[in-house]
């Protein structure tokens, strides 16, 4: 019965939000004209050069992470099976049975 008023609220608020939508005329198509302003109109009353940023630099690059070896890798993904299966075990201990 729950689910059956659930839907029908749901229903109904979104008929209300339908209802409340404006009836203008949608038959006219957007144009570029119309949506947006085009770049050039946009930043003509801009006069200044652009200015170089000191800061930003193209060669900074992040530094160098040591691959892990083959060894530790498959350790790690051990030790990650190992805490799975631990977390599922102790997670069916807490299950009441049913």
């Amino acid at each position: 019965m729950r689910k059956l008023s659930a839907l029908t609220a749901a229903t109904a608020a979104s008929l209300l939000l339908a209802a409340c939508g404006s009836a203008d005329d949608a038959s006219t198509e957007a144009t570029a004209d119309s949506v947006e302003m085009p770049a050039d109109s946009a930043l003509e009353p801009v006069d200044e050069a652009p200015v170089a940023d000191p800061s930003a630099t193209a060669t900074d690059a992040p530094e160098a992470v040591a691959p892990a070896t083959a060894d530790q890798a498959s350790e790690a993904a051990a030790d990650v099976a190992d805490k799975a299966l631990a977390a599922a075990a102790e997670g069916e201990e807490e299950t009441p049975a049913q």
